[in-house]
């Protein structure tokens, strides 16, 4: 039950602001679940991947996907996406942890300036 609340509460702020999978998703899956660091944002980028294609087939829908765009966004990403993951493995869980939340911090300061 726990992880349908966490998909809806991430679903529902990825359609509303553009976020859910590493700001809300992550978190909630640390803080609810008996998940650690790895588990959960290997959890997250899978769920992801299905709330991006439901986003995506609304969005077109709608006329709003512009794919050109998205084809420069998501192919790089991509190859950041195998750089991130190579990294992950190696840094140590507590150091991972600090990095994480110091891009909430971040993310949070920039958004109250």
């Amino acid at each position: 039950m726990r992880l349908v609340l966490i998909g809806l509460v991430a679903g529902f702020f990825g359609a509303l602001f553009g976020v859910g999978g590493g700001i809300i998703m992550v978190p909630m899956l640390l803080f609810l679940t008996p998940l650690t660091e790895r588990p959960a944002m290997a959890t997250s980028l899978a769920a992801i991947g299905l709330i991006a294609l439901e986003g995506a087939v609304f969005f077109a829908a709608h006329g709003d996907v512009k794919p050109g765009a998205a084809a420069l966004v998501g192919l790089p990403a991509t190859v950041g996406v195998l750089a991130g993951t190579g990294l992950q493995q190696r840094i140590h869980t507590r150091t991972l942890s600090i990095a994480f939340a110091g891009l909430l911090v971040v993310i949070a300061v920039r958004l109250l300036i």
